[in-house]
């Protein structure tokens, strides 16, 4: 009959509270879980494993919705492969930040009049550290809050021992295989953090500046150039045209003036240059923009840096010593008085890249950094996914993975930051450079020193999925879960992040991916699709929503809308609606239990059951199977939405409904109820498990008695089905609704009893009578019975007498009344829609509106015409 019964201790007489609070409920379950270990990971075990990484939060950070998406996705992926009977690890852990972490602890000093020049570099670091001690990793306990089921046990941090030998490990190697280099090119360089960024920490947005058209050279040799930082003219060493400008030819070679300066420059042919945007002549700037430089490299011309770290004008002249800004203006000024300026366009809105940390402007710089050479590294990363040793999902990102690895430049992956792995390489006095690994002893002696910068962030959470398992050092733990089964994470860092692992990973071992598949999900945003920003006013505190609503909702409600690779709208609406099935649940088993619902003894057999009872199991089992291929395909939402339907409609609105008539008769069917009711109910709840885990926690020990639904197993799907029970409840499901729909439509209340007949005999249906009756509110014909209205529903007849019920006359002076507005709707709406001026004037808007309003009026007209016919004459 069914795979899904499992051996259960006898089930508890614990009455369920008649209302489910989550706050009563949660934290404790939370602690017993983690008290008994259900979310460590054995090496040893001979179960087969399955392994994900979290994305490593910054240790600064506390949960926003985003965290919650995420991790509610992945929490859902292994406590159903832990209840499968694997081996799951859920790796958790904390990324060092860099840029923020320095940043929070820089604002601390600050507010005691001091800066971390002050304490010195060792003494700075040991600050920060304390300051991780007493403050840090505020997100671990509100991961708790949301029922991540991590192994708390085995959590990492990026700046741990192990993972720091690991980072020192893989510097040398790829040292040592000269695919780390240092070299001098242009980087986005924050003059405020006093450090190169990361293109992810760059934020563009629209800025309101100027442009400027200047020229440069005098006579036959001028020529036109648009800038939106004139200060950068300072260090122009070429003027670059597109090769094939007529415009441009007789001066390819020859060099002009270079106003304010006093120098000349060459003007040169590169194919870099659109000769369709604006004067088809550009400001080559090799020191200060990255596609000059590219030029420069390409003409061998000269970089001049005109600006210091604190983007302060250095080049000598009357410009020396102001900020970039007050010397944007002054050369604008300057250029005007000198009769160089052609044209001025302010405000001019083109797009500008700030830091995403402190929000100043990125100023480009020639910077002497340290690179990995990314060439045969993002080589193989393209094709792992290639050959389809690694999967992504869904299919269609693949080709922005492709774009990204085909085409990625070197990666600079140097920061001027006292937090964060330093760099382990050593200068010696005579220009000796050593690269140190883990196990050697760095240079001593006079006049050696060490690099003074760190590694970006990414390089270490590059190594996660790998250094967290114990890598360098052959761990069982490492032999055992890498690679890792499945990462979850959003699109917006397939590129930084996930191509990193996988370059990495392919590296250190040895050509093994670091995971089987990469599941990409989209963005949170709100429920009106705009993206969740401060600026906005449209931030959530997923905390404030887990206190009113409980973490089940939240987690629903993230679940319920996660299409893959789809950006993911929510409000507060969404959330209480999934509050209220928790509640449903809750309600629906509380009924259950008082009415004997049970799991004890094996199922009787299909002979001994009604129709209903085998139209629920047969239901159940296709639910199983729909539930388990959605999660292989990582479909959420659809599992969520399937998971609902079921429980909401099939099992507590129309099984438990059916049910009660067979509760009240008694006898042997009741019996077999009770135990099919226990049966669906115990599946059920462990199928919702992995999304709502407190709720079915607290439902599924009370039904069962057993130890806990987290060691649980997993429903399967016995391969029962019965299709004549279900098209026989499909039709009686059918004659409600059309009953219920004619008393809605007549104005009875849902309580009201109604006198009717029932022609079912000979029909399937007939066994149905005592049900219908109840779920209908319909009494028997009783003396004086005149129908009214004969209703005729899937090959049966209900007959109504509504002749003591309603005033037919009013019903039917209000229906008239109607349905002469609604034909009036529909006449106006013809109207218009019928008027060509005015359909050759209105916005598409504005007549697809009047269309969908003349849609609803006909709808309405049929609707009402057909209660009136349906109603007895007065």
């Amino acid at each position: 009959m069914t795979e899904n019964t499992q051996q259960q201790p006898p089930a508890t007489t614990t009455e369920l509270p008649t209302q489910y609070t989550p706050a009563e409920v949660e934290g404790k379950l939370y602690e017993r879980w983690v008290e008994r270990g259900y979310f460590e990971a054995d090496a040893k075990s001979d179960k087969p494993p399955y392994t994900i990484v979290i994305p490593p939060p910054n240790v600064t950070g506390s949960l926003h919705l985003g965290h919650a998406f995420e991790h509610t996705l992945i929490d859902a992926l292994t406590r159903r492969k832990r209840m499968q009977g694997y081996e799951t690890l859920w790796q958790p852990g904390m990324d060092h930040a860099g840029i923020a972490t320095q940043n929070v602890v820089e604002r601390e000093l600050g507010k005691e009049g001091k800066s971390r020049h002050d304490l010195g570099r060792e003494a700075f670091v040991e600050r920060v550290w304390q300051w991780k001690a007493e403050s840090g990793g505020q997100i671990s306990g509100q991961m708790k809050r949301l029922g991540d089921g991590v192994a708390w046990t085995r959590e990492r941090f990026t700046m741990d021992e192990g993972l720091s030998k690991a980072v020192q490990t893989i510097f040398k190697r790829l040292y040592d295989d000269e695919l780390i280099y240092r070299a001098e090119r242009i980087i986005n360089w924050c003059p405020r953090c006093l450090t190169a960024i990361s293109d992810i920490e760059v934020e563009y947005q629209d800025d309101d500046g100027e442009l400027v058209s200047i020229r440069y050279g005098e006579g036959d040799d001028a020529i036109v150039v648009a800038t939106t930082r004139a200060e950068t003219m300072l260090g122009d060493t070429a003027v670059a045209v597109h090769p094939e400008d007529e415009r441009y030819k007789h001066l390819v070679g020859r060099e002009i003036e270079l106003p304010l300066t006093g120098r000349r420059i060459p003007v040169v042919a590169d194919e870099h240059v659109d000769p369709e945007f604006g004067t088809g002549a550009v400001k080559v700037t090799p020191a200060h923009d990255p596609n000059d430089f590219e030029i420069g490299q390409r003409h061998e011309l000269p970089s001049i840096t005109v600006m210091d770290e604190h983007a302060v004008i250095t080049a000598h002249g009357p410009f020396q010593g102001l900020d970039r800004l007050e010397a944007r203006s002054a050369i604008v000024a300057a250029l005007r008085a000198d009769g160089r300026i052609v044209a001025e366009k302010r405000p001019y809105v083109h797009s500008v890249g700030h830091c995403s940390r402190c929000k100043t402007t990125i100023e480009p710089r020639l910077s002497m950094q340290w690179w990995v050479k990314v060439g045969p590294l993002a080589k193989a990363a393209g094709d792992a996914v290639r050959d389809g040793k690694v999967k992504i999902h869904p299919q269609e990102m693949e080709k922005r993975y492709f774009d990204w690895v085909d085409n990625l430049h070197d990666w600079c992956i140097s920061r001027q930051l006292w937090w964060g792995h330093r760099i382990p390489v050593w200068y010696g006095p005579n220009g000796e450079v050593v690269c140190v690994g883990p196990d050697d002893e760095p240079p001593s002696g006079e006049g050696w020193y060490q690099d003074s910068d760190v590694l970006d962030t990414w390089f270490s959470s590059g190594l996660w999925p790998f250094s967290t398992l114990g890598w360098p050092e052959q761990t069982e733990s490492l032999a055992k879960f890498y690679p890792n089964s499945v990462l979850v994470t959003g699109y917006d860092i397939l590129f930084f992040w996930v191509a990193r692992m996988m370059m990495f990973g392919l590296y250190a071992m040895d050509g093994t991916p670091p995971f089987h598949t990469i599941a990409l999900h989209g963005m949170v945003r709100d429920q009106n699709g705009k993206k969740m920003s401060k600026s906005f006013g449209n931030v959530v505190n997923p905390l404030d929503w887990m206190d009113k609503y409980g973490s089940d909702a939240l987690r629903f409600t993230l679940a319920r809308g996660a299409n893959p690779g789809v950006d993911v709208p929510i409000g507060e609406d969404w959330v209480q609606g999934s509050r209220n099935f928790a509640n449903k649940i809750w309600n629906a088993t509380r009924f259950a239990l008082m009415n004997g619902a049970t799991v004890e003894g094996p199922l009787p057999d299909a002979s001994k059951m009604s129709s209903t009872d085998r139209w629920i199991l047969s239901r159940l089992n296709s639910v199983v199977a729909e539930v388990d291929a959605y999660y292989e395909d990582y479909q959420f939402a659809k599992l969520s939405d399937a998971l609902f339907h079921f429980a909401w409609d099939e099992v507590f609105d129309w099984y438990v409904e059916l049910s009660k008539t067979t509760f009240q008769a008694g006898g042997e069917p009741a019996e077999v109820s009770k135990r099919v009711l226990g049966e669906v109910l115990d599946v059920t709840l462990r199928l919702l498990h992995p999304v709502v885990p407190f709720v079915t926690e607290t439902l599924w020990t009370t039904l069962t008695g057993g130890e806990s639904v987290v060691i649980a197993e997993w429903p399967k799907d016995s391969g029962f089905r019965d299709a004549d029970a279900e098209r026989e409840i499909e039709t009686l499901q059918s004659v409600i609704t059309e009953v219920r729909r004619f008393r809605a439509d007549q104005g009875l209340q849902p309580g009201q009893r109604v006198p009717a007949r029932l022609s079912l005999a000979g029909t399937a249906l007939a066994p149905h009578e005592a049900a219908i009756r109840q779920l209908l509110r319909l009494q028997p014909e009783g003396e004086g019975f005149s129908a009214t209205a004969t209703l005729p529903v899937a090959g049966v007849e209900v007959a109504l007498d509504l002749s003591g019920v309603i005033d037919v006359a009013a019903e039917r002076k209000r229906l008239a009344k109607d349905l002469a507005a609604a034909q009036k709707e529909r006449q106006q709406a013809e109207a218009k829609l019928g008027n060509e001026a005015f359909l050759a004037k209105a916005p598409d808007h504005v007549v697809e509106k009047i269309r969908t309003r003349l849609a609803k009026a006909e709808e309405d007209i049929t609707r009402i015409e057909a209660q009136l016919e349906k109603l007895p004459q007065a």
